[in-house]
């Protein structure tokens, strides 16, 4: 004989509900009656509590009219204080985000919340941030501000930016939290919000124009759209405000930005929303555990405070879930299996689980939520095989091994597969190339490089994997290539300013950025940076540290990104509220 499991309170509830026993109330929406009981209301919200309470109808009172709410939506909220879910779509979340409000009712107002984060858009994130103005929630607000300023370039494109007040546009653009690219943008943006309606909006170029960082502005584009623009000629005040941009932007180009805080309006640079860090390496005849940081904003690079870190070279990084992975690698005296996780937010360190092998020269990389390790050297032998770690369990696993050993490899990941290309076998440096389908598990050999290339540079941008420089067994490389996985075809590209192997590369900003490394003489502190569109490179800041060996990543997403960039002028404001 079967034991039935006993429905619980709000099932039996609900049932009468639906067949309308036991119901002591009415709430009647336009022309529509729900049968209620008024005990489940008043447990559900102090509202209900409140409109069945003597103090505001007499205890025999049945039918209750409720304002401001439809049908459909009472429905949801009915539905909601009988079975403690409620259905969610994009359609219904602003009426009922109102009516929860209206309705005290908690539980509903934080799962609508939660859904318009999830759902979160440059379509619609100042309308969101704008609703927080009536429904008040902190931490939506935050979010919704943060996202129009890191998608501003999107989101200024869009309908949603064309209706936003001067006061709400004022607040975005002022901020160094606004991320663009190049300053044009900004300006770009408020004259279309002002041509939108250009009749109300006129008067407003006074107050917008001084929230452009008009120094940072290439001189051309100042001349060709600032200065010509109807806009700012039709007004003199504009014009007297923008006599000595043309100075400012000379000063930039010729000495750049300035070396103290930025506290110029036109020159202060806005803060980056991610940063590259250089970390370890071999410098002066010893394993290092220095670590910079690179702001692009204003071609600058940071030392960041590491007293704890451990001293290691030829390691692997990897940014994954906020923290930093520091992977295997040497520091003269062993081969490390071991990892260990920094956290950029806290400065703090803390020890994860071991690799099952030990590995020097190692090609890591990150796919999936997980870190892979690959290849690299024990102390004994080069290495084929490869590992994966899970932050989730603490655990490493072992995959199928390469077609043949690699240290002094590199590694990206595209399109849901790894790529490894060149390395060191243990008796010549490598050409070839393979990649890793977590699908199948396998790795599978690709047409080889034009050259050989150990302690080379792979990296992923855009549609192509990309290998620079590394040693070819007799030299120091120059050269670079990209691999096009469409066609199984490499192509070569603008060879580097400087030849180096054993350096650290990464992607910001759809620019690939090389950083220190061996030239063939002695470690280097130079870096550079290639424009895939134009196939150039161009130098950049160099490093405190001379080094190679070392180890990029880029890191995004900090809330005390300001620990890793110079100082903006402390007068700054912070993000919305």
């Amino acid at each position: 004989m079967s034991k039935e499991e006993k429905p619980s309170d709000n099932s039996v509830y609900n049932e009468l509900r639906l067949t309308g026993e036991y119901c002591d109330a009415v709430i009647k929406v336009e022309d529509v009656e729900f049968q209620v009981h008024k005990v489940v209301l008043c447990n559900c919200t102090p509202y209900f509590r409140a409109l069945f309470s003597s103090r505001w109808s007499n205890r025999d009172k049945k039918i209750f009219n409720i304002p401001n709410v439809s049908p459909d939506i009472m429905q949801l909220i009915l539905d909601h204080s009988y079975t403690g879910s409620v259905s969610v779509t994009e359609d219904n979340v602003l009426d009922l985000l109102i009516a929860a409000d209206q309705f005290n009712i908690d539980d509903v107002i934080r799962i609508c919340y939660s859904f318009l984060e999830e759902q979160m858009c440059p379509e619609n994130c100042i309308g969101i941030w704008q609703l927080t103005n009536s429904c008040f929630y902190p931490k939506l607000r935050s979010k919704a501000f943060d996202y129009i300023t890191e998608h501003f370039e999107e989101v200024a494109s869009g309908e949603e930016f064309l209706q936003i007040p001067v006061e709400e546009l004022t607040d975005i653009i002022e901020k160094d939290q606004l991320n663009v690219k190049q300053e044009s943008t900004v300006f770009e943006a408020i004259i279309r919000w002002i041509n939108h309606l250009p009749n109300e909006r006129e008067k407003h170029i006074v107050a917008l124009l001084p929230k452009v960082r008009l120094a940072l502005l290439d001189m051309e584009y100042f001349k060709m759209k600032v200065i010509t623009s109807e806009l700012v000629k039709r007004n003199p005040e504009c014009y007297s405000m923008i006599s000595d941009v043309p100075r400012a932007i000379a000063n930039v180009i010729r000495f750049g930005l300035p070396s103290r805080r930025f506290g110029n309006r036109f020159t202060r640079p806005r803060m980056p929303r991610s940063i590259l860090l250089s970390m370890g390496g071999w410098s002066v005849g010893d394993p290092t555990n220095s670590i910079e940081a690179y702001d692009i904003r204003t071609n600058r690079w940071t030392n960041v405070p590491n007293d704890a870190g451990r001293p290691r070279a030829y390691h692997g990084t990897a940014f994954l879930n906020g923290y930093v992975y520091f992977i295997g690698g040497f520091d003269r005296r062993s081969y490390f299996n071991s990892v260990c996780r920094w956290d950029p937010t806290t400065h703090t360190w803390q020890e994860v689980a071991p690799m099952y092998h030990r590995r020097c020269y190692v090609s890591v990389t990150v796919l999936n939520g997980c870190i892979y390790a690959i290849g690299g050297y024990d102390g004994y032998t080069r290495l084929d095989n490869a590992e994966y770690y899970e932050p989730q369990t603490n655990q490493w696993t072992c995959i199928a091994p390469m077609h043949e050993p690699r240290s002094d490899a590199s590694c990206t990941t595209l399109h849901n597969k790894i790529y490894i290309c060149g390395g060191f076998d243990g008796q010549e440096c490598l050409e070839t190339a393979e990649y890793y389908d977590p699908q199948t598990m396998q790795w599978t050999l690709i047409s080889p490089m034009t050259c050989r290339r150990s302690g080379v540079g792979v990296v992923a941008c855009g549609d192509k994997v990309y290998a620079v420089g590394g040693f070819d067994g007799d030299n120091r490389l120059r050269s670079a290539e990209c691999y096009n996985p469409g066609t199984n075809t490499w192509n070569n590209v603008a060879s580097m300013i400087t030849t180096r192997s054993n350096f650290g590369i990464e992607v910001m900003e759809d620019l690939l950025f090389v950083v220190g490394g061996f030239n063939g003489f002695s470690t280097t502190c130079s870096v550079e940076k290639y424009n895939g569109e134009t196939d150039e490179w161009c130098e950049v800041c160099d490093m405190d540290v001379f080094r190679s060996a070392l180890s990029c990543c880029v890191v995004f997403g900090l809330p005390n990104m300001a620990d890793y960039v110079p100082p903006r002028d402390p007068r700054s404001d912070s993000a919305s509220s």
